[in-house]
């Protein structure tokens, strides 16, 4: 039986044995080199919590479903507060708290050192293959304004690891085996930072005392959860803790808002043709999200695609399909 021939929409890019054209501009969260957290819409409760962990110089543990903001959050406070680019460190069942830390590349120093010793050069310094974590970066930067460490996914790590943090933020320090174990005569050796850029000189690294790194100012300390494990009371007990709620309707559109028509752009006086087609959007998928596990993000790929970011609605000739494909449930 012969296939139906596709009808061409005037929107698509790719139309299947076509040459690929012109993909235009990506949505604006889909820009990278972007200043994340700009657009974040942050609510009273967050506001506070923020303020009490950089008061009281506690980690701050944030929980909630995926697509609430999270991670956004750490992003939104470090641009607001001109903090620096966020460490982020994001955690899997195999992550240790050294790799946190620091890292050591003691194979690539045992062959430099050979290779030296060949040519009867001097030993390569340590520093060449030592590298801060974002860790070790957080608890040593001397930058005006502590940093913004993400501690991504904590709920994801092995059972030691949140008990391992609690001394790094209790006691504010940490040692280097390699720097301790070092002979007096050696000197106090640099090593760079985890952000430090390609081809960075060790001139410009932090000098580590006898192997001790001792934290000058406690880092904004944000730590994000799933809730896919429960954590030890010890460690809630030293933790603000942070639940992060789904926007409703209004923030919703205001989120909506802020990354598709931002005020001050000549895209925002726009928004006032299309609220009433983004309202009825968000009120049809606030009520999925009751019974569907469903995120932010989701909505905004539809808000963008159906009403063609600013410029004119695009004809979709199965627009609830398209709707549905982009919104399906995440629960399975």
């Amino acid at each position: 039986m012969p296939t139906k021939p596709i009808e061409p929409q005037d929107w698509w890019i790719f139309r299947g044995p076509k040459d690929l054209s012109d993909c235009g501009e990506p949505p604006p969260w889909r820009r990278f080199g972007r200043r994340r957290g700009e657009e974040f819409l942050a609510r009273r409760d967050e506001i506070e919590m923020v303020n009490a962990a950089l008061y009281l110089r506690r980690p701050l543990l944030v929980t909630g479903k995926p697509g609430v903001g999270k991670t956004s959050l750490a992003y939104a406070v470090a641009a607001e507060l001109g903090m620096g680019e966020v460490l982020r460190w994001s955690i899997t069942t195999q992550t240790r708290l050294k790799d946190g830390l620091y890292r050591y590349d003691a194979i690539a120093r045992l062959q430099e050192t050979s290779r030296r010793a060949q040519e009867k050069a001097p030993r390569p310094p340590i520093g060449d293959f030592l590298r801060l974590g974002p860790l070790g970066t957080a608890f040593l930067d001397s930058a005006e304004r502590p940093r913004v460490l993400l501690i991504d996914e904590i709920d994801k790590s092995d059972i030691d690891l949140p008990n391992d943090l609690l001394h790094i933020f209790e006691e504010g320090e940490f040692e280097i085996a390699e720097l301790a174990r070092l002979p007096k005569d050696e000197g106090q050796p640099r090593i760079l930072a985890h952000d430090a850029p390609p081809g960075a000189d060790l001139d410009s690294g932090f000098r580590i005392e006898r192997g001790v790194v001792q934290c000058n100012r406690f880092p904004l300390v944000i730590m994000t959860s799933n809730a896919e494990r429960e954590f030890p009371p010890a460690f809630l007990r030293r933790c603000l803790q942070l639940e992060m709620r789904p926007p409703n309707e209004d923030e919703l559109i205001e989120i909506i808002q802020r990354h598709l028509y931002p005020a001050g752009t000549d895209q925002a006086p726009h928004f006032a043709r299309v609220s009433g087609q983004v309202a009825a959007l968000v009120r049809r998928f606030i009520e999925r999200r009751e019974r569907e596990e469903l995120t932010s993000d989701q909505m905004l790929n539809v808000v963008y695609l159906l009403l063609g970011h600013i410029e004119q609605e695009r004809p979709y000739a199965s627009r609830d399909e398209l709707i549905a494909a982009l919104t399906r449930d995440l629960s399975g």
